[in-house]
């Protein structure tokens, strides 16, 4: 109890005295934005956190994790629980499976490339990548004994960037559903082999679209494909371009698609051994295992404190440290929802954003408050499956980002601390 009683009270000096130099590296700068409005943090309330993590990891729910709660460009709170594996305590600097995280980070990158002139959202696919001019809808067939086969019809549209982006582009994933279009996926073998991104985008544009461009929400590869035209676009590797004009110039030194250090490699933070599997037939991937597909909407790899700077960039409006990323206009494009009502955008069984949320680009977007889910009109969030997520709340001039390797929990997790969080603004 003694060390219980320690932390709390250090925690709490902390939090009231409003200490900022506990990122690693520099903090990042301090939004320029009218902070009147915005809810501010009991510091005492904060430190649920501190109770809730330490049950997950006392009751071998969760291996550790790594909390950071930051607003007005400043941590509010940032602890560790648990451990890396089963034998080194968690570090801040620890390393995660971002998973489906790595999607806001390749749809910013394509965005810049937008405002350079090089890329418009209305551009099509097949116009960087030119195997998808030949890409067909699959479609169910009734047979004159009333049976269904499958069949191929051809695209009513191309489909566009804006598609990738907004994930309405007929492509899908093949773990999830059960509808013919999906089952080729599974049957393809586009995960069997070390490809690059060109040839796995070629592979991908053989398979059918589930549906046609614009007509429903379908989570799925779209991002990734997305990572191959900023590849052709940009005539770099797409962790060259990344690297050069995202992670080198934010200080993201720990974000990467593979490892190939030993130190970095102590540092990547394990799962259970029973809880690896992301999907019915996929496990967590081994950082380590280089291959030539750099997945932009899956493969990433980092820390919190990577991420912290980059949604501190997008919490400025596009800035950090002086250094303009993206226009303020950019920003509030991707976080303003495109599937509403009114944009034809159909919703399905699996449309992951959830009720009182649309999808920007790249993001879900709050547009409803839901007292199941609390959280202001206007935030934008995102998670991924191997147990990491973040939300952007512009109004509160702040963002939480949780970082854990438990896809069993991720969206217990999520839920829990949504709410110790609205109990903690004031």
């Amino acid at each position: 109890m003694k060390r219980w009683r320690n932390r709390r009270a250090v925690l709490l000096l902390l939090a009231l005295c409003c200490v900022g130099t506990v990122i690693v590296p520099s903090p990042p700068a301090r939004a320029e934005k009218p902070q009147s409005i915005a809810r501010e943090f009991s510091a005492e309330r904060l430190l649920a956190l501190d109770r809730y993590f330490l049950d997950m990891v006392a009751e071998r729910k969760i291996p550790g994790a790594v909390v950071l709660v930051q607003q007005h460009g400043k941590p509010v709170y940032f602890d560790t629980f648990g451990n890396l594996d089963s034998g080194h305590p968690m570090t801040r600097d620890a390393i995660f499976r971002l998973y489906s995280m790595s999607k806001p980070i390749t749809s910013v990158a394509a965005m810049m490339l937008v405002e350079d002139g090089r890329l418009r959202l209305d551009d099509p696919v097949a116009k960087y990548i030119p195997a998808f001019a030949k890409t067909k809808v699959g479609v169910d067939v009734k047979g004159g004994d009333e049976h269904a086969t499958f069949g191929l019809v051809p695209l009513q549209r191309p489909i566009t960037i804006a598609d990738l982006l907004t994930h309405t582009s007929g492509i899908t994933y093949g773990f999830y559903g059960d509808d013919p279009a999906r089952k080729r996926y599974a049957q393809l073998d586009i995960f069997g082999r070390d490809w690059d991104n060109a040839s796995w985008a070629d592979r991908i544009a053989q398979l059918p679209l589930a549906e046609q461009p614009g007509t429903l929400w379908d989570y799925g590869h779209s991002t990734d494909i997305l990572g191959r035209v900023i590849e052709v676009v940009s005539g770099q590797s797409l962790y060259h371009f990344l690297e050069e004009r995202l992670f080198g110039p934010l200080g993201m030194r720990d974000t990467s698609f593979y490892i190939t250090d030993g130190e970095r490699r102590s540092r990547v933070a394990e799962p259970f051994p029973g809880d690896r599997m992301v999907g019915p037939v996929v496990g967590m991937h081994d950082p380590a295992a280089v291959m030539q597909w750099e997945a932009g909407g899956s493969g990433l790899v980092g820390t919190a404190a990577d991420y912290a700077r980059f949604l501190q960039m997008l919490l400025n409006g596009g800035t950090l440290d002086g250094k303009r990323y993206l226009k303020p206009e950019t920003v509030a494009e991707m976080t303003r929802d495109h599937v509403g009502p009114q944009s034809g955008v159909k919703r399905d069984y699996y449309y992951f954003p959830g009720a009182g949320s649309g999808f920007g680009l790249g993001f879900a977007v709050r547009t409803k408050e839901l007292a199941s889910e609390p959280g202001p009109v206007g935030e934008y969030r995102w998670d991924g499956v191997g147990g990491t997520f973040f939300w952007v709340d512009p109004k509160n001039d702040m963002f939480v980002l949780v970082m854990a390797q438990s896809p069993s929990q991720r969206v217990r997790m999520e839920v829990d601390v949504r709410k110790i969080i609205a109990e903690a603004l004031e």
